[in-house]
């Protein structure tokens, strides 16, 4: 495997990603930001927090696959979330947990972080993924 996550003892436990990734290979894969939109542009999920984490995870799973990886290979994970409030968290994670099966994703996450916005590029757009990922 190209890519190992662990929480080392001392860290915060529990916590639903895990604080580091060891990659070793030599092609790296970023995907860009993507969000709760199909193919067509046609928006997912208005105004659901969940349904736009878990639509904005499976188009990052689909740039994943396209680059010839999968969510085993993703060494961090920048959730971009618009108007964040710490309330917000059990929506975001059922958005997660609803997909994570679906297309490979182990829970705990890999490293993650979740950053609070103010707007992203459409005011209906409430969350955006990034994903680095490495193969060997």
């Amino acid at each position: 495997m190209t890519v190992q996550h662990f929480s080392p003892h001392g860290m915060l436990q529990p916590a639903p990603y895990h604080h580091v990734a060891v990659g070793t290979g030599t092609k790296h894969v970023h995907v860009s930001g993507q969000t709760a939109r199909q193919a067509d542009g046609t928006p997912v999920a208005p105004g659901d927090l969940a349904g736009q984490v878990a639509q904005a995870l499976r188009n990052t799973s689909v740039g994943l696959t396209g680059a010839g990886a999968s969510f085993a290979d993703v060494l961090r994970l920048t959730f971009y979330v618009t108007g964040w409030s710490p309330e917000k968290i059990t929506d975001f994670m059922a958005g997660v947990e609803s997909v994570a099966e679906e297309i490979g994703l182990r829970l705990p996450m890999p490293p993650a972080s979740l950053i609070g916005v103010e707007y992203l590029f459409e005011a209906d757009v409430l969350v955006e993924v990034e994903a680095t990922a490495l193969l060997s």
